[in-house]
């Protein structure tokens, strides 16, 4: 989403400058080439070692630096940026970039470059609040420079209140919507989609759940977003943010997962169900903790409701996409799937390959419909999402 894209950033002198390894991260498996500036007192929190490895790049902080060429590292830096992202950008920071300051390398860059600058603030909630603060801030949006942020919550000083630096996956999920085009292929759709796995009870501290992570329903979530569509994700148990301007439900068993897309499917244009959705439960859950006992153990099981063939039956039903995650026999169990429970399109993934699929951030797909395929070959999730739903979005067009 990201690809090509020169993200030059500027890392502040604040306890938040260790987030700013994560969102090099983030932002290099969106496709982006991120260099970095450090300003002299974000050494202090976050070695230039580590960021060079993470970036891939060489870290700058000397402004009279006479490795650069012509000895002038902030024209140069200037000029590749497409964007300069200042994360974090403390008070001080704040203040010197309004004042125009050129005091060292990353105030200076700010000051010569032509690119867009995005600012995401991190600090004491007092010191933002202070009038002093939000005057730098509504002076440096008046010079056209954008500010993401911050966020609330518990802060490193142990105070509560605004202050937070944006956690890096919003940040990053931000630049990719910055640079959207503005013609998008989801614009005005509702989509719901289902992700993660799910988990049903044996008893009050076990279950029977499988190895999906979520990461594939929230990439596609994501970017339906980022597309224009109207998301609502309903998720079983996972450790992974919301992404912006999702709308989030959160489930535990199959029956809630079907329980909560019926309460939602009304109006729905395209309906994913990428859940890992347990085919089975057990029979009676009990109500205490089941005790080691016998040698052997034998459970009772009942089949789940079936969410896709629940959606696919619909009298006015959405455009209906199914997941098949397989270990053999992919094109021959996939279609089988898309024939039964009569669905417009099917993404079929090979699980038994290292690397792809459950817990991995890579994947692939073969995705089908009825007379036709197409493969999708092995990239980062949102990428693929990104492109399975440019597919789900021709198909409805011409459907």
């Amino acid at each position: 989403m990201l690809t090509n894209k020169k993200v030059l950033l500027g890392i502040g002198g604040g306890i938040a400058a260790y987030k700013s390894a994560d969102l090099i991260r983030r932002l290099k498996e969106r496709g982006a080439d991120v260099r970095v500036v450090m300003s002299q007192s974000a050494m202090e929190f976050i070695t230039p070692l580590t960021i060079q490895a993470l970036s891939g790049h060489p870290v700058a902080s000397d402004l009279l630096d006479p490795a650069a060429e012509a000895a002038m590292g902030h024209i140069e830096l200037a000029r590749w940026a497409d964007v300069v992202i200042v994360a974090p950008a403390t008070a001080n920071l704040i203040a010197r970039i309004n004042a125009g300051m050129a005091d060292e390398l990353l105030t200076t860059t700010c000051l010569a470059t032509e690119a867009p600058i995005i600012v995401c603030p991190a600090m004491n909630q007092q010191m933002y609040r202070n009038l002093a603060t939000q005057e730098n801030l509504a002076n440096i949006k008046r010079k056209g420079i954008t500010v993401w942020g911050p966020a609330s919550g518990d802060q490193a000083c142990g105070e509560v209140g605004p202050g937070r630096m944006q956690e890096p996956l919003a940040i990053a999920e931000q630049l990719v919507q910055y640079f959207a085009p503005a013609e998008k292929p989801l614009n005005g759709y509702k989509l719901i989609l289902t992700a993660g796995p799910t988990r049903e009870a044996i008893d009050p501290v076990r279950y029977i759940s499988n190895h999906s992570s979520g990461k594939m329903g929230f990439s596609l979530a994501a970017a339906a977003t980022q597309m224009g569509a109207e998301v609502t994700l309903i998720s079983g148990p996972v450790n992974l943010a919301t992404p912006s301007g999702v709308k989030r439900i959160n489930v535990e068993s199959a029956q809630q997962m079907l329980d909560a897309v019926m309460e939602n499917i009304e109006d729905q244009a395209i309906f994913i169900g990428c859940a890992a959705v347990a085919d089975y439960r057990i029979a009676t859950v009990a109500e205490s903790k089941i005790k080691k006992s016998a040698e052997h153990m034998q459970l009772a099981l009942v089949r789940n409701p079936d969410i896709l063939a629940s959606v696919s039956a619909l009298k006015n039903r959405p455009f209906t996409v199914g997941f098949a995650a397989e270990t053999d026999n992919v094109e021959e169990y996939a279609r089988g799937k898309l024939e039964r429970k009569k669905l417009d399109l099917i993404a079929a993934n090979d699980v038994s390959i290292a690397g792809l699929g459950f817990n991995a951030d890579n994947n692939a797909l073969q995705v089908f419909w009825k007379d036709g395929s197409e493969k999708l070959p092995a990239t980062d999730k949102l990428t693929l999402a990104t492109q399975l739903l440019t597919l789900i979005a021709a198909k409805i067009k011409t459907s």
